[in-house]
Parts: structure tokens; C-alpha cells; sequence
């Protein structure tokens, strides 16, 4: 099966790739939000944001190699494929922030399994401020854009991840919509993964608890079927006792 191949290079790559993550959005945001920067600086930052993200598109071609069935991975990750793939059109590079997302995500998962609350506050801020770089990157130098600055960014994302929409501020520009297609789609998994999440960890207690109530009688079952036995044995011993006081008691002569 490929799972096992592939569960395993995840293991060994998890924690580099969630680090090359970490430093990507670090970058990114340094570029987006310092307008600043010199012409020099900037290609450079976007150098590193492109070596990272090439080398997170090794990872997907290395989980295809390990696949056995590589046309049936490629069909069930095409949302990787097409995060990977769209940025290589120049009007689109703002998208590669969104391919980080999958490697927090998934070390988010794995660091807070059992947490919900902090799982899914951790995955919906990502996603927002994540959204909110993308979409400032792409409007803010578009004619007629609504969405200038980051707190108007931010604003747009609260009001659209939570399906609220107030319509104060949209995008105008092709990749802007993209951002807010990807985002609305987002909102609407993620208003029901919160039901489902809290759901799955009542579930989960509750079979964790009753396995536990289940296991503490079957070990007091077992505890008193082996006192049990000590007790027969006990008193096996004095009735074998008993008998052989019985047999060496002397007996009244006859008349």
C-alpha cells in the first residue's frame, strides 16, 4: 500500500518542510507589509520565497514517486497539484503563500490532536492571515481596489471566512477573486469542521472513558475471581484438614 511510504517520508520531512513553512511566511509577510524595501532586497526575498517553494514541490514529487498508484494520488491531491502549479504564472505568484498551509496544517493536526479548540483556532487563524497577505498582495496596486492596506485585508477576511460578507470590500483583480473563491469554500468547510471536531472529541472521551470503565471491571473481575480461588483453595485445606482430624480421632470401644 502507499500509505506506509508515504506516512513514513511525511515523518522524516514533517518538522524541515513546517520550518521552511515558518521562515516562507515570515518572509512573505516582511514583503508585503514593508513597502519600503529596495529593488534588491525585494528580488532576493522573492528568491527565497521561490526556493522554498520549489523545494516543497520536490516533497509533492517524492510522495508521487512513492505512491504505487501515482495516477490515483495525483487525482486525490489535486488541490496540491493546482496550489503548486498556479504560481508559476507570474500574475499568480501570490498564491504559492496558500502552499504552506498544508504543512502547518498537518503539523497543527498532529502537535494538537485531542485539542480542539486549539486545532481549529490555530488552522482558522492561519488560514486568515494567510488570506489576508494574499489578498493585500494582489489588490492594493489594482485601479478601483477597496482592499489597500493590511487591517482592510484583515477586516475582509473576518467578514468573509465567516460567511458574514458585508460587501464593504471585495477584491477586483482576477488572482484577488481567487483568493476569495478559495477563502469563501474555506469558511464553509471550516463552520462545519468546528461542529464535527467538538463532535469527534465528545466521541472519542466517551469511548476512551468507557474502554477505561470496561478495562477497570474486567481487572476487578479478575481480581476477585483469583480471590475466589485462593479462598477455595483455603478452604479445600481445611476440609482436607478436617477429614484427616476426623480419621485420627480415636473411636469409643464397642459395647
Amino acid at each position: 500500500m502507499d500509505e506506509p511510504r508515504i506516512a513514513a517520508w511525511d515523518r522524516r520531512v514533517d518538522w524541515p518542510l513546517t520550518g521552511l513553512a515558518v521562515v516562507f511566511l515570515a518572509v512573505y509577510t516582511w514583503q508585503v507589509l514593508q513597502r519600503s524595501l529596495t529593488p534588491a532586497v525585494h528580488e532576493a526575498l522573492d528568491t527565497v520565497l521561490t526556493v522554498i517553494w520549489l523545494l516543497m514541490g520536490v516533497d509533492y514529487l517524492v510522495r508521487i514517486a512513492l505512491a504505487h498508484r501515482r495516477l490515483r494520488f495525483v487525482g486525490t491531491h489535486v488541490l496540491d497539484l493546482l496550489i503548486l502549479v498556479l504560481p508559476v504564472l507570474r500574475p499568480l505568484r501570490a498564491l504559492r503563500v496558500v502552499t504552506i498551509i498544508g504543512v502547518l496544517n498537518r503539523q497543527l493536526r498532529d502537535d494538537f490532536r485531542g485539542r480542539v479548540a486549539v486545532y481549529v483556532a490555530g488552522t482558522v487563524t492561519l488560514v486568515g492571515f494567510v488570506a489576508a497577505l494574499a489578498v493585500l498582495d494582489a489588490e492594493r496596486d489594482a485601479p478601483g481596489a477597496s482592499i489597500t492596506t493590511f487591517g482592510e485585508a484583515l477586516w475582509w477576511t473576518i467578514t468573509t471566512i465567516s460567511t458574514v460578507g458585508y460587501g464593504d470590500r471585495y477584491p477586483v483583480t482576477f488572482e484577488g477573486r481567487l483568493v476569495a473563491a478559495t477563502l469563501m469554500v474555506a469558511g464553509i468547510a471550516l463552520l462545519g469542521v468546528v461542529p464535527a471536531s467538538i463532535a469527534c472529541w465528545f466521541l472519542t472521551n466517551i469511548r476512551t472513558t468507557a474502554a477505561e470503565a470496561a478495562r477497570r471491571t474486567e481487572d476487578e473481575l479478575e481480581d476477585t475471581t483469583r480471590r475466589l480461588d485462593e479462598v477455595l483453595v483455603e478452604l479445600r485445606a481445611v476440609n482436607a484438614r478436617l477429614a484427616s482430624l476426623e480419621r485420627d480421632r480415636p473411636r469409643p470401644p464397642s459395647a
